[in-house]
């Protein structure tokens, strides 16, 4: 594992994710369990914190789903990740908005889990995007999965997906 194995973990969740959800009809959460036993298979991680880049990983697959716009309009996505779309590697782009494609389609079964507030803390982490500090406002945007930091200006450690 890299020097943060929680970042290496959660890419390699993604991706397994994307292959299991590309290759099957499996649910999501079936396909997530499947992608946590392959990321178990490699080490370096407790069972205990597999499930917590779990949980960080459908976190974010859920707010994609949940508001991104069609996958086609690039200026669209521009706006929804904060910055130029060019600058996402091609395949977690291509993994993430296809797994929140797929996820969209499952939330929309299940209304309830689509309309979730899932907190983003200090600590987490989150896959590309940008966040806003929940007490001063301050916007904080990552380019590749990354561990959430506290607040530059404030330190504070909640945000929100803007």
């Amino acid at each position: 594992m890299s020097d943060n194995k929680f970042i290496e973990a959660y890419d390699h969740l993604m991706e397994h994710l994307y292959e299991i959800m590309d290759d099957t009809l499996h649910s999501v959460s079936d396909a997530m369990e499947l992608a946590k036993e392959k990321v178990s298979e490699l080490g370096g991680l407790t069972q205990e914190e597999i499930n917590e880049v779990s949980d960080f990983l459908m976190r974010d697959i859920e707010h994609a789903a949940d508001s991104t716009p069609a996958v086609s309009d690039k200026d669209s996505l521009a706006e929804w990740f904060k910055f130029d779309v060019e600058l996402i590697e091609n395949f977690a782009l291509d993994a993430f908005l296809s797994l929140a494609d797929k996820t969209r389609i499952e939330l929309a079964k299940i209304e309830k889990q689509a309309n979730k507030y899932h907190p983003y803390r200090s600590g987490n982490i989150t896959g590309p995007g940008t966040f806003i500090c929940d007490q001063c406002g301050k916007k904080i945007a990552f380019k590749s999965t990354s561990e959430i930091p506290e607040c530059p200006e404030c330190h504070a450690k909640t945000f929100t997906r803007s």
